[in-house]
């Protein structure tokens, strides 16, 4: 049986190399857990799509299903699942989130 939402994530994941469920949009992101992750990239210089998951509540569940990742905002790069807030941070903090960068062919300011 197919799933029209996990369809549409695949799809999301398949035409761009970094992508943000978020909460709100990159310009105006509507809580303080997806602006962090915003601030994260857009500080490493990473083009990236950022999709608002509060218009579409289907969505918003099928993101968390489709990960088995309970909260939101979730990072994917080259479609792989990075993680959510925390774990962006830290990755960014240590140096592991540009390195995932540079080893997937992302390119950022780094």
């Amino acid at each position: 049986m197919s799933n029209p939402v996990f369809e549409r994530i695949q799809q999301d994941l398949s035409e761009n190399d970094v992508v943000l469920y978020m909460k709100g949009t990159p310009m105006f992101p509507q809580c303080g857990f997806s602006a962090a992750v915003v601030q994260v990239l857009t500080g490493l210089g990473v083009k990236f799509k950022g999709i608002d998951i509060l218009v579409d509540p289907s969505l918003r569940e099928g993101v968390k299903q489709f990960t088995n990742w309970p909260t939101l905002p979730q990072l994917y790069v080259k479609g792989e699942f990075v993680g959510g807030c925390d774990i962006v941070r830290e990755m960014a903090g240590n140096g592991e989130l540009a390195a995932l960068l540079k080893d997937k062919g992302v390119a950022f300011n780094g």
